[in-house]
């Protein structure tokens, strides 16, 4: 049966990255003029560019909460957690490290990361308001392979603000953009983590 959950196979996460080796890959690609998936535009560059720097600061300067830490700290079971991603992605960028950083602090949780691009049929399973929206993470049972729940793309506050705006017909992805990304440096994963707080404790 072709189900959604049976899209992600031990073969596809064979293929997968470490938070690490994606880093890495990204940085690698930039070495080249190269942005991960098809378009390899100076734009595209760019924001790969700034996204490792965001990055990088995320990973230096992110602290779990206690209550969040509490709650992974529960984790008794095995999970798979599986994000797509892509190195231009902004949002990615922001909340990525955070994801990782909570990976980190439980050896039960296995973080793979997989490029939206080369796994569209994976992506179509859990779209946005219709749309291939990244970052998506799907939390598994590693034993079963149930869904157990899905976070993403971004923390809600920055969800309704994109809705708002593109309600209107001067909508803007740049300043869109602009105003979410002042949004993320100024709420320091906060958000963020109070949404993994209630799913993790509703797992």
């Amino acid at each position: 049966m072709d189900t959604c959950k049976d899209r992600i196979t031990p073969e596809l996460i064979d293929k997968s990255l470490s938070y690490e080796s994606y880093r890495t890959l990204i940085e690698n690609l930039l070495k080249e003029n190269k942005a991960t998936g098809s378009n390899h535009s100076e734009s595209m560059i760019n924001y790969s560019q700034l996204n490792l720097q965001r990055m990088k600061k995320w990973d230096k300067v992110i602290k779990l909460s206690d209550d969040l830490q509490v709650a992974i700290d529960k984790i008794d079971k095995d999970q798979t957690w599986v994000a797509l991603t892509e190195g231009w992605c902004g949002d990615a960028a922001q909340n990525l490290p955070l994801v990782n950083k909570i990976a980190e602090s439980n050896e039960h949780i296995n973080l793979h990361l997989l490029l939206r691009d080369e796994n569209l049929e994976l992506m179509d399973c859990h779209l946005t308001n219709g749309g291939r929206a990244i970052p998506k993470l799907v939390i598994l049972d590693t034993e079963t392979k149930e869904v157990l729940g899905t976070w993403g793309p971004r923390p809600k506050p920055i969800q309704e603000m994109l809705a708002e705006m593109k309600s209107k017909d001067d909508f803007s992805y740049e300043y869109f953009s602009l105003l979410s990304h002042t949004w993320y440096a100024k709420d320091r994963s906060q958000t963020a983590q109070s949404e993994f707080l209630s799913l993790l404790q509703g797992l």
